[in-house]
């Protein structure tokens, strides 16, 4: 009889088991093309990343300063002398000694000018009686010639007696202006003597702190061809100067009212403020290195501040807040030739935000200008009517088209077409871009009163002729051109515009060694 086949029931376990088997391997199969897949791709977007280094475009102000050195000085100094020769008999006042207009400072020794005062006097006196004398003189002359007059028409005396007599009259006459001409002179010179008298008491002509003292007492001086300095004193210490001397490079930014700031060594753990009050046109050469005097004003009204004291001071010539900007270094990159990514679609460039920025601007110096609601509202109607018009452009533009808007092949979106060629041709387009945005804004102009229509011409002026540059965003791992307005630099940060630049983007400063 035949048995059951026993293998029948067991065919089912290898089956499985190879299943299984399988599965695990697929599965770890996946699992490791997911792993090499993520590692390539991770590798390629540090590789990518790597290739370049890069910065943020960061918003915040910039602040564009001049750097000079000066010395603090009060803005009125009074140098007190003596016109009179003589030994000091007294001196009141000594070194910061607060004074008030006439009051006394020192005395000279007055006796040889109160005995030159006597002399005078006796001279005049001596002048007076020589003047009565003439006269009595004049009156006998008067009366000897009236008479020999009269008898020289009767025949009864000589013509050469009445001649005589006239001739004596006429010498007594003479006496007579020289005895009074003598008088005055003798009264001038005493008056002159009495004049020094007045001089020997040495006045304060201001108010103010006496800064130097040069005599002592007992000490003679000598007032020859130039009166001796004594004093020296400063009218006001509560308001100061700073003669700043700026480098000819330089001065053509700095306009009076601009803020100052400047620290003292003295006073190390203290910034101060002044406004520039005026800008000298007297140039100094100094070993070939021109400089212009700058008077900055201070307040020093409590009392902080010395005279003499040397001061390190900027001179803010500009200050943006808030606008967008980007380190230095990314304004100096060049990328080799093959290195910059291919023209974007304006689809692209739309998502990336791209456009000229000019209206952005705008909007900033609008702000300051103070306008009312009314001048808001027209001024919003035309930045809307003038981007409208941007995004037609760009969605029109086809890849490889220009346009002054749209951006075109071969630059970055914006102002990139704008540019480019001759200088001729630069002009032409900023000329044609000036007079379309004055037919934008023509009615937002109009609203303005005189002011504000110079602020907002000078403003739109000065975005239109601003420098332009390329920087090179970084996008898909490549470096991509923008165009962008070149605004204040402080030297390590550049404001930046337009391009359709945005806060955070990363942009090219260099690219590494590759290993």
């Amino acid at each position: 009889m035949n048995r059951p086949s026993s293998t029948a029931p067991r065919s089912g376990k290898p089956v499985s088991r190879s299943l299984v088997t399988r599965l695990v391997l697929a599965v770890v199969v996946l699992a490791l093309l997911g792993a090499g897949y993520r590692y390539w791709a991770s590798r390629k977007e540090m590789a990518a990343e790597g290739a370049y280094r890069t910065t943020s475009v960061e918003r915040g102000d910039v602040r564009v300063a001049i750097s000079a050195t000066g010395t603090l000085s009060a803005i009125s100094t009074v140098t007190v002398g003596t016109q009179i020769s003589g030994q000091v008999t007294d001196v009141l006042v000594d070194y910061n000694s607060r004074v008030k207009k006439g009051d006394v400072l020192a005395r000279i020794d007055p006796s040889s000018y109160e005995a030159q005062i006597e002399q005078g006097t006796a001279q005049i006196a001596s002048a007076n009686a020589s003047l009565a004398q003439a006269r009595a003189s004049l009156r006998n002359a008067e009366l000897d010639y009236a008479r020999k007059s009269d008898l020289g028409g009767q025949k009864l005396v000589a013509q050469s007696d009445v001649d005589l007599a006239r001739a004596t009259l006429e010498q007594a006459r003479a006496q007579v202006n020289s005895a009074q001409a003598q008088i005055r002179q003798q009264t001038a010179s005493t008056q002159t003597t009495r004049v020094n008298l007045q001089r020997t008491v040495i006045t304060s002509p201001v108010d103010g702190v006496v800064l130097t003292r040069t005599i002592e007492p007992g000490q003679t001086v000598a007032a020859s061809f130039s009166a001796p300095e004594l004093f020296k004193i400063a009218e006001d210490l509560g308001k100061m100067k700073i003669e700043l001397a700026v480098d000819e490079s330089d001065i053509g930014q700095v306009k009076v009212g601009q803020g100052v700031s400047f620290t003292a060594d003295a006073f190390a753990d203290r910034q101060f403020k002044g406004t520039v009050d005026q800008v000298r046109l007297a140039a100094t050469t100094t070993n070939n290195v021109v400089t212009y005097p700058v008077v900055v004003t201070v307040d020093n009204s409590d009392g902080t501040l010395l005279p003499g004291l040397t001061v390190n001071a900027e001179i803010e010539v500009s200050k943006r807040d808030n606008v967008l900007k980007v380190s230095n270094a990314a304004l100096r990159y060049k990328p080799a030739e093959g290195a910059i990514a291919a023209p974007a679609q304006p689809a692209q460039r739309a998502q990336r935000g791209g456009g000229s920025g000019i209206t952005e601007d705008l909007a900033r110096s609008v702000a300051d200008m103070k306008i009312d609601a009314q001048q808001k509202a027209a001024f919003d109607a035309a930045v809307a009517a003038v981007r409208e018009r941007q995004a037609s452009r760009q969605a029109q533009s086809a890849p490889g088209g220009s346009g002054m808007f749209g951006g075109g092949r071969g630059g970055p979106p914006g102002m990139s077409v704008s540019i480019g060629g001759s200088g001729d041709m630069q002009a032409q387009m900023r000329q044609r871009m000036s007079e379309r945005f004055q037919q934008d804004f023509a009615a937002f102009r109009a609203s303005l009163d005189d002011a504000q229509k110079q602020r907002w011409d000078a403003a739109l002026s000065a975005l239109l002729n601003a420098k332009r540059a390329s920087i090179y965003r970084l996008a898909d791992g490549r470096p991509d051109p923008v165009m962008v307005r070149i605004g204040a630099s402080d030297g390590t940060a550049t404001e930046v515009s337009g391009g359709g630049l945005k806060e955070g983007d990363q942009i090219v400063t260099g690219e590494r060694a590759r290993e």
